[in-house]
């Protein structure tokens, strides 16, 4: 039952990219980054598949699901927004989202907001709902909209050349996508460790030369 559906969604999407071009891999882009539960990893690598056949160009296709991703991104955004802004009104959303809840959103995303928003863009799952919690955290927009930019840019342009480079046997990444996921987690992570690990040196250097014995 749960393949049968998997390969209805995936012959869904394929349907939609070959009916509308470009604007397809726009449309679902949106849906998938709006938390539908449409996979980026059929998607993108199908569109290029089509880059390979000569049917797409493989900037556009980049570019397109990009800016998928971004519009996606900002209706949830803007969503967990209105949520909040519903909280006083709304006996249940305030026993949902505590007013401490609330605060910890604010400092983490004013503190770690472009970091979490850019990672969490290359990780499975994550990718779709980090928006929210943006949302809920107030981060500035711009800063979102930015690292969201960045961070959906790379994931397109690596799905788009997986696709591109196995031509005809795209769909043969669909049993390894668990493998990969599990890789660019591990990548991610390591990333963002040596991150913190920079700041936080780089931040007891300051204090040091500020405050330390002359």
């Amino acid at each position: 039952m749960i393949a049968y559906s998997i390969a209805s969604l995936i012959g869904f999407v394929l349907f939609i990219i070959r009916s509308l071009g470009y604007f397809g891999v726009l449309m679902l882009m949106t849906l998938e980054s709006a938390n539908i539960p449409i996979p980026s990893e059929a998607i993108m690598p199908f569109a290029g598949f089509l880059v390979w056949q000569g049917v797409f160009s493989f900037w556009w296709v980049v570019i397109w699901g990009t800016l998928g991703n971004v519009i996606g991104s900002l209706i949830s955004f803007y969503g967990a927004e209105w949520i909040i802004a519903q909280r006083d009104r709304s006996g249940l959303v305030r026993r949902l989202i505590s007013e401490r809840s609330l605060q910890l959103a604010h400092r983490w995303f004013a503190r770690w907001g472009s970091v979490s928003v850019f990672f969490a863009r290359l990780l499975p799952v994550v990718r779709t709902f980090i928006s929210f919690p943006a949302g809920i955290g107030k981060m500035r927009v711009t800063s979102f909209i930015i690292f969201t930019a960045v961070g959906s840019f790379a994931w397109s342009l690596l799905l788009t050349w997986m696709g591109y480079a196995l031509g005809t046997h795209w769909d043969a990444l669909s049993p390894y996508f668990h493998i990969i996921d599990a890789g660019i987690v591990v990548a991610c992570g390591a990333l963002l460790g040596w991150w913190l690990v920079s700041h936080r040196r780089s931040g007891a250097a300051t204090f040091k030369n500020r405050f330390g014995k002359k």
